[in-house]
């Protein structure tokens, strides 16, 4: 490195042995101020690079004037200030120097060649293979006789070592690679903070006319605000804003109360358009097939009228609008499988009020007394979900009554499977059958269970007002795909049935 040259090495003339001279001269001329001898002048101090410089000019300018100087002490100039003009430093060009100097000088690293040049003139070769850069003295350029260089000399540049260079490389390479696995994660959150910012967001409406049919009720009294909430929650539009932001802009634009034909997922231009086309409006109903569950109800009128959840829910709470006997704690049963109209006019609770009327009316017409209304809606839930056939309903009804009447557990597997909050098959597992906790559990508890598990139709209600007259006490429907059920008097007759239906299953290894 440029810090470890031999400074007088490289600007003292003469020889090896001369040069080695003049050192040990200067460190011969200690001070030693305690002897009683003739005083020994004091060692020269270390030249610093400046001195270094103005001497080589000095020795360059005695050489080309008087020649080489006898002695070779080498001697301190004071370049800050010279006595004379005759001992101002004189700039000797950077070509002259030695190319380590001249690098030190001009900060330019010397080319191989230069180096060449210099080595077979006598430069030693650790200077030129300790790779740590160029070092050298003289002036560059003189003004008004001061000597000093335009600028300071810069510090050498010490070699690069690979091996921190490479690990370097790598750190980079791993860090940039974890800065594109964060870049994935955080993407989208920064795209949100942008967006926000900046007011670009992703695309909130859907393009094209549309996919599957739907169909959207506008009830009467619906504002612009309404009916894209409506739009929107019926899968219509993507955002209700977008809709009500283009209505605003189309003042002449006017509703009237009915269903309309649409489709899922329309772009908000052509969902208005849609709207206006009287060709699109229908004559839409809420269709409660038998069995139904409460829930696939309340799902439907939200749906198909136009209605909130929100809405829908507070009016199946509300149990006091309806006239149901004491003792009632649901709609569930209440509510007559049929089709309902839609009447964009209609609340919530006006259609389940329609639907707990038509229920009274037809337990009226099955000669179902009022005091009887509950039990018989309870016991006409649980065949309406274990009958298959039509034919078979008086049967089924007549097993559990039969069951009713001997003291024997009901054992349904639609009970237990209502309990667990499945309202859409009949099957259970070993661990259902057996839980206690479960109040609809007929395998655990004796009689009924304590509510309806679905909404029965005029078939299950006559079923359980007249059912068939039998000693039956068990059943089991061996085809699935037809719904054939055999009936057995004893526990015998109906393990073979059981038998019968496992056959089958393993004859139908695909069967849904």
């Amino acid at each position: 490195m440029a810090d470890d040259l031999d400074w007088n090495a490289i600007i003292a003339p003469g020889s090896d042995a001369e040069r080695r001279k003049a050192t040990s001269d200067r460190a011969a001329g200690s001070d030693d101020r305690g002897d009683t001898g003739p005083v020994t002048p004091p060692p020269a101090p270390p030249m610093s690079r400046r001195e270094a410089r103005a001497l080589e000019t000095e020795r360059a300018r005695r050489a080309a004037t008087d020649g080489p100087p006898a002695d070779p002490v080498v001697e301190r100039v004071d370049d800050e200030h010279p006595t004379s003009p005759a001992h101002a430093p004189v700039a000797t060009p950077p070509e002259e120097l030695h190319p380590e100097v001249a690098a030190l000088l001009t900060g330019e690293v010397p080319s191989a060649p230069s180096l060449a040049e210099h080595a077979s003139d006598g430069t030693a070769d650790a200077d030129r293979t300790s790779g740590g850069g160029a070092a050298g003295g003289g002036g560059r350029g003189s003004r008004g006789g001061g000597g000093r260089a335009s600028r300071p000399p810069r510090e050498p540049r010490p070699r690069r070592r690979r091996g921190p260079l490479v690990a370097g490389v790598v750190i980079v390479a791993v860090v940039l690679a974890a800065g594109v696995g964060a870049y994935t994660f955080a993407a989208p959150k920064i795209q949100q903070i942008v967006a926000s910012v900046s007011g670009s967001q992703e695309p909130d409406d859907y393009t094209g006319s549309g996919t599957s049919k739907v169909t959207v009720t506008i009830k009467q009294g619906d504002i612009g605000e309404d009916v894209a909430a409506t739009l929107q929650r019926s899968g219509v539009v993507k955002d209700s804003k977008v809709f009500y932001k283009l209505l605003l802009a189309s003042p002449d634009v006017q509703f009237q109360p009915g269903s309309y034909a649409l489709k899922k997922q329309m772009s908000s231009k052509s969902a208005l358009t849609a709207l206006q086309d009287e060709d699109n409006r229908v004559q839409a109903s809420i269709v409660i097939p038998e069995g139904t569950a409460l829930a696939d109800i309340e799902a439907g009128m939200v749906s198909k009228a136009g209605l909130t959840k929100k809405e829908v829910a507070a009016a199946a709470e509300d149990l006091s609008a309806y006239d149901l006997p004491s003792g009632v704690t649901s709609l569930e049963g209440w509510l007559f499988p049929a089709t309902y109209p839609i009447n964009p006019g209609w609340t919530a609770e006006q259609y389940f009020g329609s639907m707990v009327d038509t229920m009274k009316e037809h337990l009226a017409a099955a000669g179902v007394k009022e005091a009887d209304q509950e039990r018989t809606i309870v016991f006409a839930s649980l065949v309406q979900k274990e009958a298959g056939l039509a034919a078979d309903y008086p049967k089924v009804a007549r097993v559990f009554q039969n069951r009713l009447d001997q003291g024997m557990k009901l054992q349904s597997d639609a009970t237990v499977a209502y309990g667990t909050g499945n309202t859409h098959t009949v099957t259970t597992t070993d661990a259902e059958r057996a839980d206690a906790s479960n109040e609809y559990n007929t395998y655990v508890h004796e009689g009924l269970p304590p509510a309806p598990i679905s909404n029965p139709g005029d078939i299950a209600i006559k079923a359980v007002t007249a059912p068939a007259t039998g000693e039956w006490l068990y059943f089991v429907t061996v085809d699935l795909e037809t719904g054939e059920t055999v009936f057995s008097d004893t526990y015998d007759q109906h393990l073979v049935a059981v038998e019968q239906f496992q056959a089958w299953l393993r004859a139908h290894p695909d069967y849904q």
